[in-house]
């Protein structure tokens, strides 16, 4: 092929790209985003989040800012707060501006630099918190696995650590109705760890993922203390209810309830907005659960069966 050639090629293909792009303020599958936030940014800042929840995990942090050194932590929490600030700024039009919004007749927000500015404040408020949070998570991994030797084995180690503490801070910001970061948050800890936690679920203290891989988390589930499941654990819908045009409808309980000290095995999926896992359940490896399971029992078999008083 000749440069001449070569070049209409391209010059073909990107006339026929640029006719599929759409410019307007709408929301679509083929709208051109300038202003998105950044996916780098977001990743860089959740990364130093973690290391400042979880010292030395991401290994962005110098060790000396650890110790003592507020003056230095604090320049450390001014870059994530700048990191943030504008990406979450952009994002905040999607909450008018996108496309269930738009479906849903949401209006435009003006003063959207405070609004930011008062996002950030209560999440960094929250950090405290959700530092608490992780260390009962690290303790019951360690106290739930014994293949672990150390804290830090844990800590630096564990995929279901990392997934759990993104997925904490991804959920105060979700919480605060920030759109796009949060997911992109979660969806980078899927991508590294391969659990999958959508930032809406609602996830109690010493929560234990072991081995991680696989495991599904939707936005709907709501999961109490003490709980500990194994790899390719579903949490999942059963079915999507349909509006009056035939579309899923959104912000409604479509994910299961799992109560305190449950323990759910390997590849076990449990679907539906009406499921509860009742305290202190047992559900069996590669179980497939459709209703709910009372407190203090075992679901196992390929057909869900029922072993009382465990």
């Amino acid at each position: 092929m000749g440069e001449l050639s070569k070049h209409q090629l391209l010059g073909n293909v990107a006339e026929q790209l640029i006719a599929t792009y759409d410019y307007n303020n709408g929301d679509s599958p083929q709208q051109v985003r300038y202003s998105a936030p950044s996916l780098s940014h977001v990743i860089h800042a959740k990364d130093l989040l973690l290391d400042m929840i979880i010292p030395g995990k991401a290994g962005l942090i110098d060790s000396r800012c650890f110790s003592q050194a507020t003056q230095s932590l604090a320049g450390v929490l001014k870059q994530i707060w700048g990191l943030l600030q504008p990406e979450i700024e952009k994002s905040l039009v999607y909450r008018w501006k996108g496309a269930a919004g738009v479906d849903e007749g949401a209006r435009e927000e003006k003063g959207i630099d405070n609004i930011t500015k008062n996002i950030l404040a209560d999440f960094f408020s929250s950090l405290l918190g959700i530092r608490e949070l992780l260390l009962k998570d690290i303790e019951a991994a360690y106290r739930g696995d014994p293949a672990a030797l150390s804290y830090a084995e844990v800590k630096l180690a564990y995929p279901g650590v990392e997934a759990i503490a993104t997925h904490r801070l991804a959920h105060s910001l979700y919480l605060a109705n920030v759109p796009l970061i949060p997911r992109m948050m979660s969806e980078s800890a899927h991508s590294d760890t391969g659990v999958d936690i959508h930032p809406g679920a609602k996830i109690g203290q010493g929560f234990f993922i072991d081995h991680g891989t696989g495991v599904v988390i939707g936005e709907t589930t709501v999961i109490g203390h003490n709980v500990k499941i194994y790899q390719g654990v579903t949490l999942g819908a059963k079915s999507f209810p349909l509006d009056e045009n035939g579309h899923p409808i959104k912000h409604i309980k479509r994910h299961p309830t799992v109560g305190n000290n449950v323990v759910i095995y390997a590849n076990a999926t449990i679907l539906g907005g009406d499921t509860v896992i009742g305290d202190n359940a047992v559900i069996g490896g590669n179980v497939f659960v459709t209703s709910s399971v009372a407190a203090n029992t075992m679901a196992s078999g390929k057909v869900r069966e029922i072993s009382e008083g465990l």
